[in-house]
């Protein structure tokens, strides 16, 4: 009976968008097309994300849980794209409630979001591409936070907890730093591509799930298949560029600076990582290496428009010595964060949020300027405090409805086969 349920549902959904959306004018004499060709490729780049993210999780687990691993990423494509255009867009950049969230009916089922410019959001691109830009984000987050249960998650329930962290911690936390109207965006709090509204908040939310769940059976693993981390990360970090550089939404000089401070702050934490390893008598590992280049990737996401390269390279030093620091602290406790997503997303996500007042032109720290550095703080603050609890409450309501953790002998077989009827040859 609930399987039947659930398709209609579906249908529903398909039907509703089919009579609600806007019919789609032609284009108008507004829109740049050199802006409009770049923010096509960067949607696409930023897509493609997703797929990496599932490859560099997949080929850090077991080999009983990579399919269901990779498709607890893979599935957000399809799920948050319907969501999205039923009512997380709206959420997000809906006419502003109180600078907390959007009104879900302004853009209902992508109503009124047609080929037309809005110059509240950009003022060179249709709004659909804009729409569609914001979604590759919406996707990539919930995705994120997989790695800090996987292995022990029932799929459905996965399904069920993503759908709600999207619409009640990302939409909001979208709205309150992107939206003009929006709560931290009139406080000066700068998040040039989402260190924050992504980062910190798929950290967090990771940080709720580890220990909601509780501890793996069996938490000693290696890593099943280093090419597919290595090419994970590959594919992020070329999708990154279309993360940072394409929220300046054109093809301007805010795209090139972020383009540049992407590629080095990446650069000098992966260096950073793999010589910090060796300095305390480690090997200089692969898979320390695609760590330490996606936390480079992280920490430099909320600054990547607002400094130069010289602070690019420091953030990624920085970033990527504490989040190093904060695995090994973290191994030491009973927390299970599988992946390490909190250590890596998450505190990369704060260092970058915090070194951005520090650097930022003009209004940072080391310009004389504190008005920033204070508001940054209390929306860390605010931030964790939102994530990590609403979160946690989210995982308790979704475990109450359909139960979260898989049964111990689904466990000890491996997600692949008790969740999906798949297994690796």
């Amino acid at each position: 009976m609930g399987k039947k349920i659930n398709f209609i549902i579906l249908s529903a959904l398909v039907i509703l968008c089919v009579f609600a959306a806007s019919n789609y004018q032609e284009l108008s004499s507004e829109i740049d097309s050199g802006d409009t060709a770049w923010m096509i490729v960067a949607s696409a780049f930023v897509l493609l994300m997703t797929p990496g993210l599932s490859f560099f999780y997949g080929g850090m687990v077991s080999k009983k849980n990579i399919i269901s691993t990779m498709l607890q990423s893979f599935i957000a494509l399809g799920v948050i794209s319907i969501l999205w255009v039923v009512v997380g867009f709206s959420l997000a950049f809906g006419e502003s409630i109180g600078g907390i969230i959007g009104n879900p009916f302004t853009y209902f089922a992508f109503k009124n979001v047609g080929s037309e410019p809005n110059p509240n959001f950009s003022s060179t691109i249709p709004f659909l591409l804009f729409a569609l830009f914001q979604l590759k984000f919406a996707i990539i987050t919930p995705a994120l936070i997989t790695g800090s249960f996987a292995g022990r998650v029932r799929f459905r329930s996965y399904i069920f907890f993503m759908v709600l962290f999207s619409v009640f911690i990302y939409s909001p936390l979208a709205h309150m730093t992107w939206h003009p109207d929006g709560l931290f965006r009139n406080w000066g709090i700068l998040d040039f591509a989402g260190g924050t509204v992504v980062h910190m908040s798929a950290g967090f939310a990771a940080l709720a799930g580890a220990m909601f769940l509780g501890k793996r059976k069996d938490i000693t693993h290696n890593p099943t298949n280093v090419p597919y981390v290595i090419l994970g990360t590959g594919l992020l970090w070329f999708g990154w560029f279309g993360f940072n550089s394409g929220s300046a939404l054109g093809a301007n000089a805010d795209a090139v600076i972020a383009f540049a401070n992407t590629n080095i702050a990446s650069a000098t934490a992966m260096i950073t990582w793999v010589f910090y390893e060796r300095m305390l008598g480690r090997k200089m590992s692969a898979v320390g290496a695609c760590i330490g280049a996606v936390v480079g990737l992280v920490a430099i996401t909320p600054a990547a428009g607002f400094v130069n390269i010289g602070q690019s390279m420091f953030i990624g030093f920085i970033a990527s010595i504490i989040s190093n620091l904060a695995i090994h602290l973290k191994n030491k406790t009973e927390i299970d964060d599988t992946l390490d997503v909190f250590p890596s997303h998450g505190v990369g996500g704060i260092i970058g949020m915090l070194l951005t007042a520090v650097f930022a032109s003009e209004v940072g720290l080391i310009y004389g300027k504190t008005t920033t550095f204070f508001y940054h703080l209390l929306g860390l603050l605010i931030v964790s405090v939102f994530c990590f609890g609403g979160s946690y409450l989210l995982y308790m309501f979704v475990d109450k409805i359909l139960t979260m953790r898989v049964r111990e002998d689904q466990e000890e077989r491996g997600l692949d086969l008790s969740q999906h009827g798949e297994k690796l040859e």
